[in-house]
């Protein structure tokens, strides 16, 4: 396998980092890291990919502009060809491609998530197969909610979940909780 490469880009929200391998058709992204700790994302890029090097290329530089224009408010529609599904199990895939389906705006349930894809009772297997989604943004994780309308948990921490639903126009209770 080829060593991976990493692009920063810089955001509202933080440095967010895309792990990347080139290959014959288009590069293949390995990973989106989000950065809610403000830590230095190359530092959590080599903690996972010890070897990789930062470099980039113009495919990726396109996709770090869409994510930047998204974490500006743009309604982007994000592709997910460049995207190495290949290397999530098969749940875990079945889940993000029901998860990538949410039109922005929207929310849905870990609950009901489960139950579209024939999961009875697998809301926590739900939100596990999230917690790793490797392509958060690209795969709006961040809709996803808790049936009390809790926000539940985000890789990139809960005040960027809710300032992202916020910005797509998902509507909030008095008590803080998604309005379903």
């Amino acid at each position: 396998m080829k060593i991976p490469f990493y692009t920063q880009i810089f955001t509202a929200f933080g440095t967010i980092g895309i792990v990347w391998r080139p290959t014959a058709g288009p590069s293949r992204v390995q990973r989106i890291c989000l950065n809610p700790d403000r830590q230095p994302v190359a530092d959590v890029i080599r903690r996972i990919y010890p070897d990789a090097q930062q470099l980039s290329s113009p495919e990726i530089d396109r996709l770090g502009s869409h994510i930047q224009r998204f974490l500006e408010g743009e309604a982007v529609v994000f592709n997910l060809d460049m995207m190495a599904m290949e290397t999530c199990k098969p749940f875990q895939r079945q889940v993000l491609l029901a998860d990538y389906e949410i039109p922005r705006g929207h929310v849905n349930t870990y609950g009901n998530i489960a139950k579209g894809i024939g999961v009875t009772g697998g809301s926590r297997a739900i939100g596990q197969a999230l917690a790793q989604n490797p392509f958060p943004l690209v795969i709006p994780c961040h809709r996803i909610v808790r049936a009390d309308g809790g926000i539940g948990g985000y890789q990139g921490g809960a005040d960027m979940k809710r300032a992202l639903l916020m910005m797509e126009g998902v509507a909030f209770t008095d008590r803080g909780t998604v309005a379903l």
